[in-house]
């Protein structure tokens, strides 16, 4: 199969191929860019549009098995693909948890039967994830876990966790810590500062993130192992990646679009919808978060897409579980939010989408070069729509931005060298 791009500006993360070009692909592989013959393939007119390796979100809750009321692969990667997402990499908390390669294998298959992009897995740190014994890593390695993480359970055992890092040397892939301790968290719904002492909610202090993040920096010093911190949300976890890096150790982190867009004042409508974890912070954190994007702290922007059935998020904030939905927004809300306001290149945010986030875990993903695999996103920067979560390919209707009018829209998703999202239908 052979299909022809023709005309779109592209967005190559290596600076190698920028600049308005035709892609050729051939057999789910980029053979050509520049102006290769168009003899024999199937031509996609792309003019106006700008190419970009498809995304890559290296943190996404698809609640399989177990929750599938909630999401599964299917749904969790048309979502994916909707957004302009070719890659993402699954986190383990479903029931039973990814603690074994059988689990492992289950969701893979699922994802194979989808057909729709690359579905990674990260597994269980823990058995059950309950932080108290290593689970079967080496086993689920043959089942092609890229990571190992026990995501929205933090590790709290220290020893445990420096195993972790030793153990997963020999597989040379990372250890995904949640940073959060939870005796600091206690029963806290939201950032603890001055919006929380005005509407009376229950407060997380930062210091439940940072307090890990720097036992985890030093235990990924102990032990030569690779860490990666995700979700981090504060100036001070920032600022701790930051050094850590200036040492030469082998830390990487990633944000959300959330955490870069939104702060605690968000939660003064008490839209349960702004109810995650980590929470959102103050304009500061805000601020330090864009500041270590631009100066290459943050390796990678992963939207946590945390679905919920509905009667689950439409009950008190206080009730309302933890969690939010983005992988049909991410795009369009960092562009309009950083971009169109001048705090961000759109070449930079496409890189922590992209080649960032697939240098993490070492993944064949996120570039845009002869050669490498045919995931490429096409997208409108300019063309404006208004969010609707009612409208999702997701299961989830836990948005924040509902509502939003925004700027930024996918026009095409192409996966494997397939196109399987045009104009917002699947083909």
């Amino acid at each position: 199969m052979k299909l022809l791009i023709k005309g779109a500006e592209i967005i190559d993360p290596a600076g190698k191929n920028a600049g308005r070009n035709d892609i050729l692909v051939e057999d789910g592989v980029i053979r050509e860019i520049g102006k290769p013959s168009a003899a024999g393939a199937e031509v996609l007119d792309a003019s106006g549009l700008k190419a970009a390796p498809g995304l890559v979100d290296i943190h996404v809750h698809f609640r399989d098995p177990g929750y599938e009321y909630k999401e599964n692969v299917a749904t969790g990667l048309r979502a994916a693909s909707a957004g302009g997402f070719t890659s993402v990499v699954c986190m383990p908390n479903t029931k039973p948890d990814i603690d074994t390669k059988s689990v492992a294998k289950y969701v893979n298959d699922k994802a194979r039967a989808a057909g729709l992009g690359r579905l990674f897995i990260a597994g269980a740190i823990s058995k059950k994830r309950e932080g108290a014994e290593l689970a079967e890593i080496g086993d689920m390695m043959n089942e092609g876990i890229v990571a190992v993480t026990d995501d929205g359970n933090p590790v709290m055992n220290a020893q445990l966790m420096r195993r972790a890092l030793e153990y997963t040397k020999m597989f040379g892939i990372p250890v995904m810590s949640h940073a959060e301790d939870k005796n600091l968290a206690g029963a806290g719904v939201m950032n603890e500062g001055m919006v929380s002492t005005t509407i009376g909610m229950r407060p997380i202090p930062k210091e439940a993130e940072t307090v890990m993040v720097l036992r985890d920096i030093e235990l990924a010093a102990l032990t030569g192992g690779r860490l990666h911190l995700t979700h981090i949300s504060s100036a001070e976890s920032v600022d701790a990646v930051r050094r850590a890096k200036a040492r030469g150790l082998r830390v990487t982190c990633d944000v959300t679009p959330h955490h870069l867009v939104l702060t605690d004042e968000s939660v003064m409508g008490f839209d349960t919808a702004t109810k995650v974890n980590p929470p959102l912070r103050d304009e500061n954190d805000r601020q330090a978060l864009i500041a270590g994007l631009l100066d290459g702290t943050i390796d990678a922007i992963a939207s946590d897409h945390a679905p919920h059935a509905v009667h689950e998020k439409e009950v008190s904030y206080d009730d309302a579980p933890f969690g939010l939905v983005g992988l049909e927004t991410t795009l369009a809300v960092l562009v309009t939010r950083l971009v169109e306001t001048g705090a961000a290149p759109l070449e930079l945010l496409i890189s922590k989408l992209t080649s960032g986030p697939a240098a993490v875990l070492g993944l064949n993903a996120g570039a845009l070069a002869p050669g490498a695999p045919a995931d490429i996103v096409l997208f409108d920067p300019a063309a404006e729509w208004t969010v609707d979560a009612s409208k999702f390919f997701s299961k989830g209707r836990n948005c924040p931005f509902n509502g939003w009018r925004v700027r930024g829209k996918v026009a095409a998703t192409v996966a494997a060298g397939k196109v399987v999202f045009k104009d917002g239908a699947f083909v």
